[in-house]
């Protein structure tokens, strides 16, 4: 075989070559798009959205923008892995924006209104998204509701109690304003650290030890999945439940656990960015977050696969960013959005593609099989 074919057949490539190809043709149709809106400007858009943080107009403009992008990867990044991690054992964790949002309320009223210390934050974060996650399990395990419509339907209560938690609270509700009061103002120590990593991104104080410890989280999730015993009977478990019962192993814990994980990953996200302070709660929103859906996009977009993830999380966030600097009064920022859609839409055909990529090699090594064949023959009809 040649190295070429072997190449080909190899599976993390295949996974590569998959996105990549999702990937241009979403940017193609989004293209397409922008020239349907006007012709004229639809170079200039797409290529600001593919450009971002180049766009800007000195150096050091340049290097915050970048560090601001990557400050809210790393939130995305951890939505990713929530889903992903639910997705492995065979869940769909759709209840990850609720998660997110159960977090987000959970890390500011801490930090607004008790004044606790970040790392606190933290773990309040993670266990308010982990109780969600606990709902959704239980359900699943024990009545056979599907995590789907639960989370679904935790989405919306989540996101409305989060409002009220922070919206009825002197202590956390900005009255000039319809957001949560100032964090770094109010509780200096409910800032996560940077550690001096602010001073690679032109002193951005949003830049925090968030980003690196996004990293080292996605690591371990690749290591918990892959290399332990625990991982393993959660993947079990996720193939074939009645097996995994046979084998003696706990489904009904480990559907539960999983969701909790993949709810505490999702709060750890919301607590990764509103502890920065970069942005701060709005009590008067009636849409769920986004960063829960686009992890969708980012985890299937990185082959399922958490190193992955880190590059597909930070290529949504990269388009994302770049939509809102567009021309809007020509063009809507959502176009971004649209192109990430498409994308999770083509997301859908990897395992096509990777099928049509194997049937073709195959044919390839068939035919150069029939072709060794016929010349041995030859060579023995002449001798």
């Amino acid at each position: 075989m040649s190295n070429r074919q072997s190449l080909l057949k190899n599976p993390t490539f295949q996974t590569l070559l998959s996105s990549l190809a999702c990937i241009v043709l979403g940017l193609l149709i989004g293209y397409l798009v922008l020239l349907m809106i006007n012709p004229q400007g639809a170079g200039e858009a797409i290529g600001t959205i593919l450009l971002n943080w180049v766009t800007r107009a000195s150096h050091a403009a340049r290097i915050k923008a970048l560090g601001n992008t990557i400050v809210k990867t790393a939130p995305l990044l951890l939505c990713a892995l929530s889903v992903q991690f639910c997705y492995k054992v065979g869940l769909f964790n759709i209840g990850a924006a609720g998660q997110y949002a159960a977090g987000a309320g959970a890390c500011l009223y801490a930090a607004l209104a008790w004044k606790l210390p970040w790392f606190v934050c933290i773990l309040i974060a993670m266990l308010a998204g982990g109780i969600l996650g606990v709902i959704s399990g239980t359900l699943k395990a024990y009545q056979n509701v599907n995590e789907v419509i639960s989370g679904i339907m935790l989405n919306w209560i989540t996101l409305y109690a989060v409002n009220m938690l922070l919206g009825g609270n002197p202590l956390t509700k900005d009255p000039a304003s319809p957001y949560t009061v100032d964090l770094a103002s109010r509780n200096p120590g409910g800032i996560i650290p940077s550690l001096g990593l602010d001073t690679l991104f032109s002193n951005n104080r949003y830049f925090t030890i968030a980003v690196p410890l996004a990293i080292l989280i996605a690591i371990g999730v690749w290591v918990v999945l892959n290399k332990t015993k625990f991982g393993y009977e959660l993947r079990a478990t996720g193939f074939n439940k009645e097996a995994a019962r046979y084998a003696g192993m706990k489904e009904k814990k480990n559907i539960i656990l999983t969701l909790a994980i993949g709810g505490a990953l999702a709060g750890l996200g919301a607590a990764f960015f509103f502890l920065t302070g970069y942005e701060k709660w709005s009590t008067t929103q009636t849409s769920v977050p986004g960063m829960g859906f686009n992890g969708i996009a980012a985890t299937f977009l990185g082959g399922l696969h958490p190193i992955g993830t880190i590059f597909s999380s930070y290529f949504i966030q990269h388009i994302t960013d770049g939509g809102a600097l567009i021309d809007k009064s020509i063009y809507p920022s959502q176009i971004s959005d649209l192109m990430s859609a498409i994308i999770i839409y083509l997301c859908a055909f990897v395992l096509f593609f990777k099928y049509t990529m194997n049937m073709r090699i195959a044919r390839q090594e068939e035919r150069v099989k029939e072709r060794k064949m016929e010349e041995e023959a030859e060579g023995g009809e002449n001798k």
